[in-house]
Protein backbone atom coordinates (compact mmCIF):
# COMPACT_ATOMS: atom_id res chain seq x y z
CA UNK A 1 0.00 0.00 0.00
CA UNK A 2 1.17 3.41 -0.78
CA UNK A 3 0.71 6.63 1.23
CA UNK A 4 0.03 9.91 0.17
CA UNK A 5 -0.80 13.31 1.61
CA UNK A 6 -3.12 16.44 0.73
CA UNK A 7 -1.51 19.92 1.43
CA UNK A 8 -2.87 21.67 4.39
CA UNK A 9 -5.33 23.76 2.27
CA UNK A 10 -7.80 23.37 4.59
CA UNK A 11 -6.01 24.69 7.52
CA UNK A 12 -6.71 28.63 8.41
CA UNK A 13 -3.46 30.11 8.10
CA UNK A 14 -2.38 28.22 5.10
CA UNK A 15 0.47 30.66 2.81
CA UNK A 16 2.62 30.34 -0.19
CA UNK A 17 5.80 29.91 2.37
CA UNK A 18 4.13 27.06 3.86
CA UNK A 19 3.31 25.37 0.56
CA UNK A 20 6.36 25.75 -0.53
CA UNK A 21 7.75 23.59 2.49
CA UNK A 22 5.04 21.00 2.15
CA UNK A 23 5.71 20.32 -1.05
CA UNK A 24 9.58 19.90 -0.51
CA UNK A 25 8.98 17.71 2.44
CA UNK A 26 6.50 15.52 0.76
CA UNK A 27 8.47 14.83 -2.07
CA UNK A 28 11.61 14.26 -0.24
CA UNK A 29 9.64 12.00 2.06
CA UNK A 30 8.34 8.12 1.72
CA UNK A 31 5.63 9.43 0.33
CA UNK A 32 3.59 8.19 -3.18
CA UNK A 33 1.58 11.95 -3.99
CA UNK A 34 0.45 15.45 -2.86
CA UNK A 35 -3.06 16.36 -3.56
CA UNK A 36 -5.56 18.98 -2.45
CA UNK A 37 -9.37 19.36 -2.52
CA UNK A 38 -11.92 21.31 -4.03
CA UNK A 39 -14.46 23.58 -2.39
CA UNK A 40 -15.36 27.47 -3.37
CA UNK A 41 -17.58 28.64 -0.42
CA UNK A 42 -14.48 28.26 2.46
CA UNK A 43 -11.17 30.26 2.82
CA UNK A 44 -9.23 27.45 1.20
CA UNK A 45 -6.89 28.43 -1.87
CA UNK A 46 -7.93 26.95 -5.23
CA UNK A 47 -7.55 23.73 -6.39
CA UNK A 48 -5.91 24.42 -10.31
CA UNK A 49 -3.71 27.09 -9.36
CA UNK A 50 -2.73 25.03 -6.36
CA UNK A 51 -2.09 21.56 -7.80
CA UNK A 52 -0.21 23.50 -10.88
CA UNK A 53 2.01 24.88 -8.51
CA UNK A 54 2.83 21.77 -6.62
CA UNK A 55 3.61 19.91 -10.07
CA UNK A 56 6.20 23.03 -10.33
CA UNK A 57 7.47 22.28 -6.77
CA UNK A 58 7.74 18.89 -6.74
CA UNK A 59 9.23 16.52 -9.03
CA UNK A 60 8.75 12.93 -7.49
CA UNK A 61 5.13 12.29 -5.85
CA UNK A 62 2.16 11.75 -8.41
CA UNK A 63 0.18 14.99 -8.09
CA UNK A 64 -3.09 14.17 -6.90
CA UNK A 65 -6.42 16.34 -8.06
CA UNK A 66 -8.65 14.57 -5.24
CA UNK A 67 -11.16 15.59 -6.01
CA UNK A 68 -13.14 17.97 -8.90
CA UNK A 69 -15.76 18.78 -8.59
CA UNK A 70 -16.85 18.17 -12.02
CA UNK A 71 -20.42 19.85 -12.43
CA UNK A 72 -19.17 23.50 -11.27
CA UNK A 73 -16.44 23.40 -14.28
CA UNK A 74 -16.95 23.84 -17.96
CA UNK A 75 -15.43 20.62 -19.49
CA UNK A 76 -13.49 22.07 -22.47
CA UNK A 77 -11.53 24.28 -19.69
CA UNK A 78 -11.09 21.90 -17.43
CA UNK A 79 -9.90 19.44 -19.86
CA UNK A 80 -7.03 21.95 -21.07
CA UNK A 81 -6.12 22.94 -17.51
CA UNK A 82 -5.88 19.11 -16.52
CA UNK A 83 -3.56 18.94 -20.07
CA UNK A 84 -1.47 21.05 -18.60
CA UNK A 85 -1.34 20.17 -15.06
CA UNK A 86 0.06 16.48 -16.60
CA UNK A 87 2.25 18.01 -19.28
CA UNK A 88 4.00 20.06 -16.36
CA UNK A 89 4.35 17.60 -14.09
CA UNK A 90 5.60 14.78 -17.28
CA UNK A 91 2.60 12.35 -16.57
CA UNK A 92 2.25 12.46 -13.07
CA UNK A 93 -1.04 13.58 -12.80
CA UNK A 94 -4.15 11.52 -10.97
CA UNK A 95 -7.67 12.90 -11.29
CA UNK A 96 -10.60 12.17 -9.17
CA UNK A 97 -14.25 13.49 -10.14
CA UNK A 98 -17.22 13.40 -7.68
CA UNK A 99 -20.19 15.77 -6.94
CA UNK A 100 -18.65 17.77 -3.84
CA UNK A 101 -21.93 17.62 -2.00
CA UNK A 102 -22.48 21.10 -0.62
CA UNK A 103 -24.97 23.60 -2.09
CA UNK A 104 -23.33 26.71 -1.44
CA UNK A 105 -20.62 25.91 -4.03
CA UNK A 106 -23.11 25.10 -7.12
CA UNK A 107 -25.13 28.36 -6.12
CA UNK A 108 -21.61 30.46 -5.91
CA UNK A 109 -20.64 28.58 -9.00
CA UNK A 110 -24.03 29.72 -10.97
CA UNK A 111 -24.68 25.96 -11.49
CA UNK A 112 -27.76 23.76 -11.01
CA UNK A 113 -27.51 21.37 -7.79
CA UNK A 114 -29.76 18.98 -9.31
CA UNK A 115 -28.79 15.83 -11.83
CA UNK A 116 -25.25 16.39 -10.32
CA UNK A 117 -24.43 12.65 -10.67
CA UNK A 118 -25.51 12.64 -14.25
CA UNK A 119 -23.03 15.74 -14.96
CA UNK A 120 -20.18 13.63 -13.15
CA UNK A 121 -20.89 10.67 -15.72
CA UNK A 122 -20.65 13.08 -19.02
CA UNK A 123 -17.51 15.05 -17.69
CA UNK A 124 -15.49 11.81 -17.23
CA UNK A 125 -16.67 11.20 -21.08
CA UNK A 126 -16.03 14.54 -22.26
CA UNK A 127 -12.68 14.74 -20.97
CA UNK A 128 -11.61 11.67 -22.48
CA UNK A 129 -12.66 12.17 -25.54
CA UNK A 130 -11.05 15.75 -25.38
CA UNK A 131 -7.72 14.43 -24.07
CA UNK A 132 -8.08 11.67 -27.22
CA UNK A 133 -7.73 15.01 -29.34
CA UNK A 134 -11.09 14.78 -30.53
CA UNK A 135 -12.48 18.16 -31.49
CA UNK A 136 -15.05 19.91 -28.80
CA UNK A 137 -17.73 20.79 -31.69
CA UNK A 138 -17.46 20.05 -35.87
CA UNK A 139 -14.71 21.88 -37.00
CA UNK A 140 -12.84 22.97 -34.12
CA UNK A 141 -9.61 22.64 -33.32
CA UNK A 142 -8.89 20.03 -30.65
CA UNK A 143 -8.36 21.42 -26.94
CA UNK A 144 -4.76 21.10 -26.40
CA UNK A 145 -2.21 20.59 -25.09
CA UNK A 146 -2.08 16.81 -25.09
CA UNK A 147 -1.48 15.02 -22.23
CA UNK A 148 1.72 13.61 -21.16
CA UNK A 149 0.33 10.04 -20.49
CA UNK A 150 -1.57 8.95 -23.74
CA UNK A 151 -5.75 9.52 -23.50
CA UNK A 152 -5.19 11.10 -20.32
CA UNK A 153 -4.53 10.62 -16.60
CA UNK A 154 -6.43 7.96 -14.70
CA UNK A 155 -9.50 9.10 -13.58
CA UNK A 156 -11.14 8.08 -10.39
CA UNK A 157 -14.38 8.46 -8.83
CA UNK A 158 -15.55 9.78 -5.70
CA UNK A 159 -18.24 7.70 -5.48
CA UNK A 160 -19.23 6.44 -1.95
CA UNK A 161 -22.82 5.05 -2.25
CA UNK A 162 -24.05 2.20 -4.01
CA UNK A 163 -25.90 3.70 -6.83
CA UNK A 164 -23.02 6.29 -7.41
CA UNK A 165 -20.61 3.42 -7.31
CA UNK A 166 -22.44 1.70 -10.24
CA UNK A 167 -22.90 4.35 -12.06
CA UNK A 168 -18.75 4.86 -11.51
CA UNK A 169 -17.96 1.58 -12.96
CA UNK A 170 -19.13 2.22 -15.96
CA UNK A 171 -15.91 4.94 -16.47
CA UNK A 172 -13.69 5.31 -13.46
CA UNK A 173 -10.22 3.76 -13.18
CA UNK A 174 -11.15 2.91 -9.89
CA UNK A 175 -12.62 4.77 -6.24
CA UNK A 176 -11.17 7.65 -4.07
CA UNK A 177 -13.18 7.60 -1.33
CA UNK A 178 -12.72 8.80 2.41
CA UNK A 179 -13.02 7.69 5.70
CA UNK A 180 -14.06 10.24 8.84
CA UNK A 181 -13.45 7.57 11.37
CA UNK A 182 -10.25 5.94 10.13
CA UNK A 183 -11.68 2.67 11.41
CA UNK A 184 -11.61 -0.84 10.04
CA UNK A 185 -15.38 -1.22 9.80
CA UNK A 186 -15.95 1.83 7.55
CA UNK A 187 -12.98 1.76 5.11
CA UNK A 188 -13.53 -2.19 4.60
CA UNK A 189 -17.20 -1.64 3.58
CA UNK A 190 -16.25 0.89 0.99
CA UNK A 191 -13.52 -1.26 -0.59
CA UNK A 192 -16.01 -4.52 -0.73
CA UNK A 193 -18.25 -2.62 -2.32
CA UNK A 194 -16.13 -1.45 -4.91
CA UNK A 195 -14.78 -4.31 -5.74
CA UNK A 196 -18.07 -6.03 -5.73
CA UNK A 197 -19.71 -3.49 -8.04
CA UNK A 198 -16.92 -3.83 -10.33
CA UNK A 199 -17.00 -7.85 -10.60
CA UNK A 200 -20.60 -6.69 -11.46
CA UNK A 201 -20.53 -4.08 -13.76
CA UNK A 202 -16.85 -4.72 -15.76
CA UNK A 203 -16.55 -8.36 -14.96
CA UNK A 204 -12.67 -8.84 -15.06
CA UNK A 205 -11.28 -5.81 -14.31
CA UNK A 206 -9.98 -4.30 -10.71
CA UNK A 207 -10.99 -0.74 -9.18
CA UNK A 208 -8.06 0.65 -7.78
CA UNK A 209 -8.92 1.35 -4.64
CA UNK A 210 -8.23 5.01 -2.57
CA UNK A 211 -9.54 6.55 0.93
CA UNK A 212 -8.03 8.50 3.77
CA UNK A 213 -8.27 10.65 6.80
CA UNK A 214 -8.15 13.44 8.76
CA UNK A 215 -4.63 13.34 11.28
CA UNK A 216 -2.89 15.41 13.55
CA UNK A 217 0.54 14.51 15.04
CA UNK A 218 3.62 15.93 16.54
CA UNK A 219 2.42 19.28 17.55
CA UNK A 220 0.87 20.80 21.52
CA UNK A 221 -3.27 19.58 22.03
CA UNK A 222 -3.00 17.30 19.19
CA UNK A 223 -6.70 16.16 19.99
CA UNK A 224 -8.36 19.51 20.07
CA UNK A 225 -5.73 20.59 17.38
CA UNK A 226 -7.62 17.86 15.05
CA UNK A 227 -11.30 18.22 16.24
CA UNK A 228 -11.04 21.89 15.69
CA UNK A 229 -10.12 21.42 12.06
CA UNK A 230 -13.09 18.81 11.47
CA UNK A 231 -15.11 21.05 12.77
CA UNK A 232 -14.28 24.13 10.64
CA UNK A 233 -14.29 21.25 7.95
CA UNK A 234 -17.33 19.85 8.61
CA UNK A 235 -19.27 22.91 9.52
CA UNK A 236 -21.68 23.08 6.61
CA UNK A 237 -23.40 20.05 7.99
CA UNK A 238 -24.59 22.46 10.96
CA UNK A 239 -23.13 23.13 14.34
CA UNK A 240 -24.66 19.93 15.99
CA UNK A 241 -23.78 17.32 13.87
CA UNK A 242 -19.80 18.94 12.61
CA UNK A 243 -19.42 19.03 16.87
CA UNK A 244 -20.42 15.03 16.86
CA UNK A 245 -18.56 14.25 14.21
CA UNK A 246 -15.35 16.55 15.37
CA UNK A 247 -15.85 14.86 18.63
CA UNK A 248 -14.81 11.61 16.90
CA UNK A 249 -11.77 12.20 14.88
CA UNK A 250 -9.10 10.38 17.11
CA UNK A 251 -5.72 10.18 14.48
CA UNK A 252 -3.61 12.01 16.51
CA UNK A 253 -0.93 10.10 17.71
CA UNK A 254 1.93 7.68 15.83
CA UNK A 255 0.28 4.42 17.50
CA UNK A 256 -3.21 5.71 16.18
CA UNK A 257 -1.76 6.35 12.66
CA UNK A 258 -0.27 2.69 12.25
CA UNK A 259 -3.48 1.32 13.35
CA UNK A 260 -5.23 3.16 10.64
CA UNK A 261 -2.49 2.19 8.07
CA UNK A 262 -2.69 -1.35 9.57
CA UNK A 263 -6.60 -1.43 8.87
CA UNK A 264 -6.31 -0.02 5.18
CA UNK A 265 -3.57 -2.45 4.00
CA UNK A 266 -5.94 -5.32 5.53
CA UNK A 267 -8.47 -3.89 3.78
CA UNK A 268 -6.87 -4.03 0.25
CA UNK A 269 -6.51 -0.16 -0.43
CA UNK A 270 -3.68 0.72 -2.65
CA UNK A 271 -2.87 4.03 -1.45
CA UNK A 272 -4.18 5.99 1.97
CA UNK A 273 -4.23 9.82 2.06
CA UNK A 274 -3.34 11.73 5.22
CA UNK A 275 -4.85 14.73 5.36
CA UNK A 276 -3.34 17.03 7.91
CA UNK A 277 -5.45 19.34 10.08
CA UNK A 278 -2.73 21.76 10.38
CA UNK A 279 -0.06 23.75 8.49
CA UNK A 280 2.60 22.92 11.34
CA UNK A 281 5.48 21.27 9.65
CA UNK A 282 6.01 19.77 12.62
CA UNK A 283 2.81 17.49 11.83
CA UNK A 284 4.88 16.57 8.54
CA UNK A 285 7.97 15.88 10.42
CA UNK A 286 6.14 13.48 12.13
CA UNK A 287 3.43 11.73 10.19
CA UNK A 288 6.95 10.82 7.79
CA UNK A 289 8.90 9.31 10.91
CA UNK A 290 5.28 7.09 11.32
CA UNK A 291 5.47 6.18 7.84
CA UNK A 292 8.96 5.92 7.35
CA UNK A 293 8.59 2.88 10.52
CA UNK A 294 5.86 1.89 9.11
CA UNK A 295 7.23 1.14 6.00
CA UNK A 296 10.37 -0.52 7.99
CA UNK A 297 8.07 -2.71 9.48
CA UNK A 298 7.29 -4.30 5.95
CA UNK A 299 10.49 -5.06 4.73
Amino acid sequence: MEIGVSLPSMAKGYSGELLRAWCAGIDEGPFASISTGERITFFNPELITTLAASAALTDRVRVFANLVVAPLHSVAMLAKQLATIDVLSEGRLIVGLGVGGRPHDYEAAGKPFTQRHQRVDEVAAELRSLWSGTPPFPGADPVGPPPAQAGGPKLLAGAMGAKSMRRAATWADGVTGFSLTGTYAEMWGQAEMARATWADVAPGSTPWLGTGTFCVLGVDDARSTLQDFGFDYLSFFGEETARAIASSLEVDSASELIRVLDDAEACGVDEFTLVPGTWDLRCLGAMTDVVNEWKKGRG
